[in-house]
C-alpha cells in the first residue's frame, strides 16, 4: 500500500488540494498524511487548520513553521519549514509527495522530497505570473518528479523547461472540480455564517507584491482610496502572509467601522466560491480574479504586476494602481461574461487517482534528466 503525504501551507492550496485528497482518501489502494503548517497555523489569518479538521479528513499533522516575528520573512519560513518537514517524512516514510503551486511550503516539499529522493508531484505548475510567485513557480517543476497541470500551455511550458513529457498530465486544476459541483452552500448560508449584510457586494483581495516592497504602502493606500470613493460595498479578504503583508494589514484594518467594508480574515473554500459566484466583481491581485473568477463568468478588476501574463478574457480589467484608473474601471465595470473552462472541466481529481492507481506511475525515477526540446517534442 503506497503511502501519499499531501503538504499544505495556505486556505487557497487547502482548497485545490481538497477534492485530491478525498478522492485518495476514499480509495483502499493509498494510506495518505497531510502536513499543515503556514498560514493555516496563524491566529491572525483565522488558524484555518481548523476547517482541515472540519472537513473529515484524518492523519493531519499539524507544524508551526512561522510566529508574528518572523511571518513576512521568507527565507526564514522556507528554512523552518524544510526543517520541519525533513524530521516528517523521515518518521512517515511517504511514497508521494503532493504540493500545490507557488508557495514557500512547496518549494521547501519539492526541496525536502529531492534531497530525500522521495517523489514528488507537483500540482499548477507550468503557469506564469508576476513577482517571485513565478520564480519559486518554476524551482518546484524543476524539483518536481511528476507534474499535474491546468492546460496544454502549462504542459508546453514544462516541456520547454526540460522536463519530460511522459512525466506531464494535463489534469485540469482541482479547484474546478470544486467549482462546478453541486455541492456548494447557498448565499443566505455564506452571509449568515460571516455576517455578510450587503445585498450586493465586490470581493477585495489585495496580497503583497514582494518585488515590490517599497511601494506596498503608497499603493495599497491608493487602492483603498479608490475603493472608499465609489461607495460600492466591499467583502475583504485578509492577504497572504508574504513579505509586506503588515502593511496591507494595517491599511485595511482602518475599514472596521466603514459600513461599506466587511472585513474577513478567511473562509471556508466552499464558502468562499458562493460568494464568489453571487458578486458583483472581484477586484485586488489576487489569482482568484484571473483564474476562478472567469469559470462563473464573475468580472474582475487586476489591479497592478502581481498576476502578470496570466489568463486574459472579456471579464478581466487590468490596471494599474492608479485611483482614476480603479475608479474608471469600477464605474465601466464589464458584464456578467460567459463561463470559461480554460483551467479544466471538473475532472481533475479523477484524473490524478487514475494515475496513482497506474503502476508505471510509481516506476518513475527520482533521478532526472534535463530533456532537450527536440528530444521532447519527439516523445510528445
Amino acid at each position: 500500500m503506497k503511502n501519499i503525504l499531501f503538504l499544505t501551507g495556505t486556505r487557497a492550496d487547502f482548497g485545490k488540494l481538497k477534492p485530491l485528497i478525498g478522492i485518495v482518501d476514499e480509495s483502499p489502494e493509498f494510506n495518505y498524511q497531510i502536513f499543515v503548517t503556514g498560514m493555516h497555523t496563524l491566529s491572525r489569518y483565522g488558524s484555518t487548520y481548523i476547517e482541515i479538521q472540519k472537513a473529515g479528513f484524518k492523519n493531519i499533522h499539524l507544524y508551526i513553521n512561522q510566529d508574528g516575528s518572523i511571518n513576512s520573512q521568507m527565507d526564514l519560513v522556507l528554512a523552518n519549514t524544510i526543517q520541519g518537514f525533513g524530521h516528517f517524512i523521515r518518521e512517515f516514510k511517504p511514497d508521494l509527495i503532493v504540493i500545490h503551486g507557488d508557495r514557500i511550503e512547496a518549494f521547501a516539499g519539492a526541496i525536502v522530497g529531492a534531497l530525500n529522493n522521495v517523489l514528488v508531484a507537483h500540482v499548477e505548475g507550468g503557469e506564469v505570473s508576476g513577482t517571485i510567485d513565478e520564480l519559486i513557480r518554476h524551482s518546484v517543476t524543476k524539483l518536481s518528479h511528476i507534474h499535474f497541470v491546468a492546460n496544454d500551455e502549462s504542459s508546453q511550458r514544462i516541456i520547454q523547461m526540460g522536463e519530460n513529457p511522459k512525466s506531464v498530465v494535463v489534469s485540469g486544476s482541482p479547484e474546478i472540480d470544486v467549482m462546478l459541483s453541486e455541492r456548494l452552500p447557498e448565499l443566505i448560508e455564506v452571509k449568515k455564517k460571516y455576517e455578510i449584510e450587503f445585498s450586493h457586494y465586490f470581493i477585495f483581495i489585495y496580497h503583497p507584491v514582494t518585488t515590490e516592497i517599497r511601494k506596498i504602502r503608497e499603493n495599497v493606500n491608493t487602492v483603498l482610496k479608490a475603493l472608499e470613493s465609489s461607495r460600492e460595498n466591499y467583502v475583504v479578504i485578509y492577504p497572504n502572509n508574504d513579505a509586506g503583508s503588515d502593511v496591507i494589514l494595517e491599511s485595511i484594518s482602518k475599514l472596521k467601522e466603514n459600513s461599506h467594508f466587511r472585513l474577513i480574515p478567511s473562509m471556508r473554500f466552499e464558502y468562499f466560491l458562493t460568494l464568489l459566484k453571487n458578486a458583483t466583481g472581484i477586484i485586488g491581485n489576487s489569482s482568484t480574479g484571473v483564474r476562478e473568477a472567469p469559470v462563473y463568468g464573475v468580472p474582475a478588476i487586476n489591479i497592478g504586476t502581481r498576476q502578470l501574463n496570466r489568463f486574459k478574457c472579456d471579464s478581466i480589467v487590468n490596471v494599474l494602481e492608479d485611483e482614476f484608473s480603479i475608479s474608471n474601471a469600477l464605474r465601466k465595470l464589464p458584464q456578467i461574461g460567459r463561463p470559461s473552462l480554460h483551467f479544466g472541466v471538473g475532472n481533475c481529481a479523477q484524473i490524478f487517482i487514475k494515475q496513482l492507481q497506474n503502476p508505471s506511475l510509481w516506476e518513475t525515477s527520482t533521478q532526472k534528466q534535463f530533456c532537450d526540446i527536440k528530444i521532447a517534442f519527439n516523445q510528445a
